[in-house]
């Protein structure tokens, strides 16, 4: 909701001139003012309230309750299937104990979201209350000062205005917009794709405001019981590396901060070798991707043998800070490779020197090695992040603090590029250090100044 107070200041003067008794040496007129004084301080008031009820009224204040009640949507059924789980396996003995812990922490999660949604909704509800005030204060405020307008200049501005609308109506409806061009795609089982949704979870997580830099999904491949998992991966030493993995059961457990498996370490030390460097990681199979620290090379830390193997990559591939993603104002430190997964596996997005830092795209394989690989003709410190979608690369651009433009496309089948996506972003904070898409459930998980945000992907 955006309040817009215009009051254009129009002083009239009506003069009065009456002439006195004349005398022989002087003439004298007397000057009257018929119109009452502009009261700005007024206006100044006005313009004070619309901008501090502006502030109050956000979209992150609705995508919050969206949070909160998706989360309990979900959470419902899991804690219904684990009381399922403890009425078979209730044999009075470690078994059934075990499963009586595991309904135990699943009510005591639900309670705490439900405390959550009511302070939120208590606090919507105070808001609303307020705003609603505010808004007939300033309404019944404007309609006073517009009595000043004694020209109707606010009046014929709004009536100019209106037309204008309607001749925009009328132009778009003989001239209807051109849809976005889509890249033709090889075999992919969610046909094409053609949109992303608003944002659908917007959430602060367990370490609000804490780490600037990180990454955070789930895993295209998971373990048995592990289905509804999620992960993240927060840089915590200088915004650049990091030393382990956590994990949550659940995205309700996510969103409250509950994270009941806890961290997978890769080193007691941050950073050392093998460890994380640059928010762009990935989780596929159980095992992390990530650029390992110092090196022009992919780790892949095995979460369950704790074991890491390393990927090299082609000589020349920059590294360090030196081939990162950015935009005209800044980049992003340590993004010079970029990790992603699809329905196929994962990815590993770079440049090289050879490639004159032009984006290079290769197919990681198992048992860990480098597959078949792609250049492109885009320039890789002109995008701002990059993901795979069913053997799709595209990449996005900063338009401005609020919007990214998914911009580009690469198919890995046809090798057909494409400039001219026009894919828009709605984003909830100004940059976007890393982005993850899930095959799973088709979102697109973007971890965004600390907050963790997901949008869905939209296939015709």
């Amino acid at each position: 909701m955006k309040l817009h107070v215009i009051v254009p200041l129009c002083v009239l003067f009506t003069l009065t001139f009456t002439q006195q008794t004349p005398s022989r040496d002087k003439c004298v007129c007397e000057l009257s003012h018929s119109e009452k004084a502009f009261p700005h301080d007024r206006l100044s008031t006005v313009e004070d309230d619309a901008s501090k009820c502006n502030g109050n009224i956000t979209p992150q204040k609705t995508v919050e309750l969206e949070n909160l009640l998706l989360g309990l949507e979900k959470r419902l059924p899991q804690l219904q299937q684990d009381v399922s789980v403890l009425e078979r396996e209730d044999d009075g003995q470690l078994s059934s104990v075990l499963s009586l812990l595991v309904v135990e922490n699943e009510l005591l999660e639900i309670k705490q979201l439900i405390t959550r949604l009511n302070i939120t909704m208590l606090g919507h509800q105070r808001l609303t209350t307020n705003t609603t005030k505010e808004l007939d204060d300033l309404r019944a405020e404007m309609q006073e000062l517009e009595t000043y307008d004694t020209m109707q200049v606010v009046k014929r501005q709004q009536e100019n205005q209106n037309l204008k609308r309607d001749l925009d109506l009328c132009r778009t409806g003989l001239h209807p917009s051109t849809q976005p061009t889509l890249p033709p795609h090889g075999n992919c089982p969610h046909s094409h794709f053609r949109n992303i949704s608003g944002p659908r979870v917007y959430t602060a997580g367990e370490y609000p405001g804490s780490y600037k830099y990180g990454a955070w999904g789930r895993d295209p491949k998971p373990e048995a019981g592990k289905e509804s998992w999620y992960w993240m991966v927060v840089l915590t030493s200088s915004n650049k590396f990091s030393n382990y993995v956590r994990l949550y059961s659940s995205l309700s457990s996510l969103i409250v901060g509950v994270s009941t498996p806890g961290n997978v370490e890769i080193d007691s030390s941050n950073p050392t070798t093998n460890t994380i460097q640059g928010p762009n990681v990935v989780l596929y199979g159980d095992a992390l991707y990530y650029n390992c620290y110092n090196q022009d090379a992919v780790c892949r830390f095995n979460l369950s043998s704790k074991a890491v193997t390393t990927l090299q990559l082609p000589k020349g591939t920059r590294f360090n800070s030196k081939g990162n993603f950015c935009h005209l104002d800044k980049c992003y430190v340590f993004t010079d490779l970029d990790l992603a997964t699809d329905e196929s596996g994962v990815w590993v997005i770079y440049t090289t020197t050879q490639d004159f830092g032009n984006m290079v795209l290769s197919k990681v394989e198992e048992p860990l090695a480098l597959g078949q690989t792609w250049r492109t003709s885009v320039y890789k410190q002109g995008v701002t992040n990059t993901f795979m979608v069913c053997g799709v690369l595209y990449a996005t651009r900063y338009v401005n603090k609020v919007t990214e433009e998914i911009f580009y496309s690469f198919d890995t089948t046809t090798g057909v590029e494409k400039f001219n996506l026009g894919i828009f972003i709605n984003k909830m904070s100004p940059n976007i250090y890393a982005l993850n898409y899930s095959p799973v459930d088709q979102m697109l998980h973007a971890y965004c100044d600390s907050y963790m945000v997901s949008y869905k992907v939209l296939f015709s």
